[in-house]
């Protein structure tokens, strides 16, 4: 009886390369798509508000960041706002949260095609600019991250919107994976507009800065409702 031939798999060199590259990618790819496992909360997350059902701040977002989750010392963490303001600060958690707070019901939109509904509790930006102070020819308010990010928008933005940096997600305090200590909730926006991990507001006069995703061929609005590219 004849025996079945062996089936064996060669490559060569590059291609063997490239098939071990690839699949040592896999468990990354994975889990930039949403799959590993849930993050770890500081209490119970609620998951509907006024009748209005909320995403799970745990499992439902995509990790999509430049760098991956960062991870903020709260003891040590200074929110430094500048650029032109007649006073700048540098505040701890606190102190940025040592006024009104609102919560609020809203959606990110991403532009990769997931959303999210969450239940937003924070402080208005308007609050923390009106302590610094805007000089006359401030113009615009550029965010900046600990990982680098930044992006920006109109001064106006946040006047004529009651606009917040949120602390606490679905009743919870925003985790590390999420943007501790804290996310702008920026309603109408596309996702990239949705910071987190804020290190640092500026206030300038040039309201053609482009942030990360922005010099990168994304509008610099961001609105919902218009182009997601320039």
């Amino acid at each position: 009886m004849t025996r079945p031939a062996k089936f064996r798999l060669t490559f060569a060199a590059p291609a063997k390369f490239l098939f071990l590259l690839i699949l040592a990618a896999l468990p990354l790819l994975a889990a930039a798509c949403g799959g590993t496992s849930a993050i770890q909360l500081d209490g119970v997350e609620v998951r509907e508000y006024q009748g209005k059902d909320l995403s799970s701040v745990a499992t439902d977002f995509e990790e999509n960041t430049i760098k991956g989750p960062q991870y903020i010392d709260g003891e040590s963490y200074r929110l430094e706002i500048g650029g032109l303001v007649e006073r700048p600060q540098s505040l701890t958690i606190d102190q940025v949260l040592d006024r009104q707070h609102y919560s609020k019901v809203s959606e990110l939109n991403c532009v990769q095609g997931w959303s999210v509904n969450i239940l937003w509790e924070g402080v208005l930006v308007r609050d923390l600019l009106g302590q610094a102070g805007a000089k006359p020819e401030a113009n615009t308010v550029i965010f900046s991250a600990v990982d680098g990010y930044t992006t920006s928008f109109p001064l106006s933005f946040f006047y004529d919107k009651d606009i917040i940096i949120a602390s606490r997600m679905n009743d919870v305090t925003i985790p590390p994976e999420r943007g501790y200590p804290f996310h702008l909730v920026a309603e109408d926006k596309w996702g990239y507009k949705w910071i987190k991990w804020i290190t640092k507001i500026e206030l300038s006069n040039d309201p053609n800065y482009k942030g990360y995703w922005e010099r990168r061929g994304y509008n610099n609005n961001g609105d919902l409702s218009g182009s997601k590219y320039d």
